[in-house]
Formats: C-alpha cells, structure tokens, sequence
C-alpha cells in the first residue's frame, strides 16, 4: 500500500512511502484483538476497591439486648451489615487484575488492527514536525489541515516530543504516543492514525515482534 507524505499545511510533500505487507496486510485475527484488548484494559485496573467488614468496623462490642424477651430479633453487635454504619457483607477487597499474554499474539492483534486501519483508509502519513513550545492551537491546526477528523485521532512518533504531547493534552480526541509505545487497542480505539514518517519503517523493521 503506498501513501503519499503530506506536510503539516495538508499539501502533498512529493514523497511517497509503502507500507509493509507483512504489518499492514495481513489476515486479521479478531480474537487476537479481542485477547490483547481485553488484557490491555485488565492491566489498566488497580484493584484497590475496598470496603470494611464488621471485623473492621469501629464499634462497641457491647450487647444491644437481651438474648430473649425482648419482642424482636436477636443482636448481638452494632457492627452488623443490618445497621447503619455496620460492615458491610462480601465487599470488594483489594484484588491484581494484570493477566499475561503470549508475545506472539499480542505481535498478531497489533498487525491486526494496523491492517484494519489500512483497510479503511484511516492512515495518514505525516512528514516529521517539531513545535518550540506546548500550543495547542498549532496541533489543532494541523489536524484541521491534514484532514485527520475531530474524533479520536492518534499521532504516532519515531520518539518522544514533549511538546507535541503538552500540545495534545487538552484535546480530548487527540493522543499523541511515540512508536515504543504503541498497543492494539490505541490503535482500534483511533479513527484515523497519523503515523509521523519513519513509523512505518519501525515496525517494518520490528516486524511488530
């Protein structure tokens, strides 16, 4: 697949580049997808949900009643789920949701989802660009120019640029991530994926291994 470089301004640069077969066109797996998805949303999980049981609760130990003759039922500590500000029955307790995944399927499913994108038409090829300070309204503008969309766009680069990031921030539908940092569901997450030139060499070369 061949696209043509466009600069920051949306004209064509005259270059042109293609993109690997073996990372842009291949068979999709779905399953592949959906296993490094779920894994990459599992991972971003802290498991710190945490509620206090009776054994927690800062209560008097003390009987309320007496055990029988008093017209109702028995109770024997204000720590219990039925009162309020008792402890409560079978909580969330602090639990490690990180799951693993073989590499070479997490290798299959980003393949996947960059054939998926090409396939769509929703790759643009940018030529490399710097910014001298943090101006969101620069980023905007080359969004707007290069025609990528105002929903969820994702800038990759060859490396880390903070201030194209700082830029990026405030802009809810724009993420900006370097190469190394790229993963399946950022991408299907994308609906256009601007890929700054010499991406596409990385993972050509990486063979998204």
């Amino acid at each position: 697949m061949e696209l043509e470089v466009l600069k920051i301004d949306g004209t064509p640069s005259g270059k042109k580049v293609t993109l690997e077969e073996n990372v842009f066109a291949i068979e999709p797996n779905d399953h592949a997808v959906y296993l490094d998805v779920v894994q990459y949303l599992a991972n971003q999980r802290h498991g710190n949900a945490k509620t206090k049981d009776r054994s927690e609760i800062a209560h008097s130990t003390k009987k309320l009643g007496r055990q029988k003759g008093g017209g109702g039922a028995r109770h024997g500590s204000l720590k219990a789920n039925i009162f309020v500000g008792g402890g409560r029955v079978f909580g969330p307790t602090p639990r490690f949701y990180h799951n693993k995944l073989n590499k070479k399927v997490k290798a299959l499913a980003r393949k996947s989802a960059l054939t998926y994108k090409a396939q769509e038409n929703a790759i643009i090829v940018l030529e490399p660009f710097t910014m001298d300070a943090p101006k969101t309204k620069e980023l905007l503008a080359i969004n707007a120019a290069i025609k990528a969309g105002d929903r969820k766009v994702l800038y990759v680069l060859p490396e880390n640029s903070t201030n194209i990031y700082l830029s990026s921030r405030n802009l809810p539908q724009v993420n900006v991530i370097s190469v190394d940092e790229i993963n399946t569901y950022a991408i299907m997450n994308a609906n256009t994926l601007v890929l700054v030139d010499g991406v596409q060499d990385i993972l050509a070369e990486r063979n998204m291994r």
